[in-house]
């Protein structure tokens, strides 16, 4: 599979990037202010989330051993006058957990052993989406580096064609199909993505082609469709082909 992943350097400036960009976001804001796009949290939780998570994935490459997830209620971000430097040291602390174990380092991870830069990239693609989430709170626009969106998409792939993807969530055991295929077409990145559904679950792979359903649109809008941030009947988006079938592949993509 060409993936066209973005190395250690990019994703490192890219998680300091959209930690700046997500703290930027909601500086300001209430923090009980609803989230649009996550309907079950207030901005609060938004910022504990991001910051809670790259302190436990940090935990996680230092001890090199499983923990469940936090709840993003008991982080305690502080003041929101302090949001951004909580956040920035946050991302900091993943950062040199990273570095000092070494990227290469085998580490557990939720779908089985990885090497550590899992969880940098991660939390790079979370916290990319979240600062659509956050954007959707502001009632901004949302905006992002192509190859960070890019990377997101990707990552987001590669999580649902794991090994074992359908037993951490059900749904995802619906994508299965006999050779049915989706395209994702950027304008401004290349190439796209082509996504297959096969008997025993999802293939993808960096390819522009045909197939039975094409999404086309700038990147940063296929995230968003991609992460459920928008819906297909989105007017950002231009579609030829199978509706249906990408209808299908939106309802059963929730992670």
């Amino acid at each position: 599979m060409q993936s066209l992943e973005l190395d250690v350097d990019r994703l490192v400036t890219g998680l300091h990037e959209v930690t700046e960009a997500f703290a930027g976001t909601v500086a300001g804001l209430d923090p009980q202010a609803p989230v649009p796009t996550c309907p079950e949290w207030r901005v609060r939780d938004l910022v504990g989330h991001i910051g809670q998570a790259y302190r436990w994935s940090a935990g996680l490459v230092r001890s090199r051993a499983a923990a469940p997830p936090p709840d993003p209620r008991d982080a305690e971000p502080g003041h929101p006058q302090d949001w951004a430097g909580w956040l920035q040291d946050s991302a900091d602390d993943l950062v040199a957990a990273i570095a000092d174990a070494g990227p290469e380092t085998p580490v557990w991870a939720f779908v089985g052993e990885v090497p550590a830069r899992f969880w940098l990239r991660r939390m790079l693609a979370d916290s990319t989406v979240h600062v659509a989430d956050a954007a959707s709170a502001a009632g901004r626009p949302f905006t992002v580096a192509p190859d960070l969106a890019a990377e997101t998409i990707s990552e987001g792939l590669s999580l649902i064609s794991s090994p074992g993807a359908a037993d951490l969530k059900p749904e995802l055991g619906e994508l299965r199909g006999d050779g049915q295929t989706l395209q994702l077409r950027a304008t401004d990145v290349e190439p796209g993505w082509l996504i297959t559904r096969e008997p025993g679950g999802v293939t993808w792979e960096r390819r522009t082609a045909d197939a039975d359903v094409v999404i086309t649109a700038p990147v940063g809008d296929l995230l968003l469709v991609f992460s459920r941030r928008t819906t297909p009947d989105d007017a950002r988006l231009t579609i030829t082909g199978d509706r249906a079938l990408l209808d299908h592949w939106w309802a059963h993509t929730a992670f």
